[in-house]
């Protein structure tokens, strides 16, 4: 089944885009708005802007043997499509079937069980899902269905022009390494080698410390803020909260302690936000309560090589692309700590219409 969504994206400039979104049931993940969601299925994002200037021009300097690239490769890219990839908290058990039936995706999970070590398809698609929410599993497991997703596509008219026609890219937190293994900046192994790391890492952040995320919903950042304020007003510091993802206008994910989040979701309707949601993942992700994932995410990106994207891709910790690798790994360890900026902070507004 195939459920085709209209979106429409107002810039800053208020310039409008018409955007489109395709999702393949069973195969791709649910995405963390669940108002994107096809029968609890959804790809990652694509998104055609009617906007066909573009303009690329690649800028190097030789030092060495080594090409350094200008970081500023991207800095006046002009998108007309778009690829958005989910992150942790979109698994669902039964995502990744359709795999079975499409050699290219089929195949990405066979390479993934020899780095994995275990079978990351029948999970996927028969859990339990206390297992497949798990941290260690549930990033490899978005990472490759993500990825299996683009491969389905490619299979259906029309998909590889979809494909091709991707001039930018994105994903929330995990989905970020999605986006640069779709964008070229490593392969499908080194990334989810890294991606593997980077879950094993987390879960151990989280297991030293009990914290929890929650997103609220129906407030803006100000009220979600002042939310955030009195909750801390109530708990020790070290279960203080802040908001960890700017995710879209009225949807702000929650981080911190589990009875600061605890207090968050007490508070909330008084606030008159519409509904608090507690996210399946394993901690405070995006606060310090990361911070002793970072070294070895560090120490693992250090080795992997990194090459610039063929396309921008929007960073999320300064919503902006970068070309240089040395400042890619940069970013990427620092993510995991750090806040994460969702498309406010792109100038952007996305409206959601089904289209038949």
């Amino acid at each position: 089944m195939h459920t085709l969504l209209h979106l429409r994206l107002a810039s800053s400039a208020n310039s409008h885009y018409s955007l489109f979104a395709m999702s393949a049931a069973s195969l791709a993940l649910p995405s963390s708005l669940s108002s994107l969601r096809a029968n609890g299925a959804a790809p990652p994002r694509c998104f055609r802007l009617h906007n066909p200037s573009r303009s690329r021009v690649f800028m190097s300097v030789s030092v060495g043997s080594q090409a350094v690239v200008d970081d500023a490769l991207f800095a006046d890219y002009k998108p007309t499509s778009a690829f958005l990839f989910p992150g942790q908290g979109a698994q669902a058990v039964g995502m990744g079937k359709e795999a079975q039936s499409v050699p290219a995706a089929a195949e990405l999970y066979k390479k993934a069980n020899d780095i994995l070590g275990f079978d990351l398809l029948d999970v996927c698609i028969n859990g339990p899902k206390e297992k497949l929410d798990s941290t260690v599993i549930s990033q490899p497991a978005i990472y490759v269905t993500s990825l299996a997703a683009v491969e389905l596509l490619r299979t259906r008219d029309g998909g590889q022009q979809i494909i091709d026609s991707v001039d930018v890219t994105c994903g929330l937190s995990l989905g970020e390494y999605t986006a640069l293994a779709f964008a070229g900046a490593f392969s499908f192994e080194e990334g989810l080698k890294l991606v593997k790391l980077r879950g094993e890492a987390m879960q151990e952040a989280a297991d030293a410390a009990k914290s929890a995320m929650v997103s609220v919903i129906g407030l803006d950042s100000e009220k979600v803020q002042q939310l955030c304020d009195a909750a801390n007003q109530e708990v020790d510091e070290a279960d203080n909260v802040q908001i960890a993802n700017y995710l879209c206008p009225g949807n702000y994910a929650v981080s911190g302690g589990v009875k600061g989040v605890e207090a968050v979701e007490a508070k909330a309707k008084s606030f008159k936000a519409r509904m608090t949601v507690r996210l399946a993942v394993a901690g405070a992700f995006h606060t310090s309560f990361m911070d002793p994932a970072v070294s070895r995410l560090e120490a693992a990106l250090a080795a992997t090589q990194v090459r610039t994207p063929r396309i921008p891709v929007i960073s999320n910790v300064d919503a902006q692309p970068h070309a240089d690798s040395e400042t890619i790994k940069n970013i990427l360890a620092r993510q995991v700590s750090n806040l994460i900026l969702g498309s406010g902070h792109h100038g952007l507004r996305i409206a959601i219409k089904p289209c038949g």
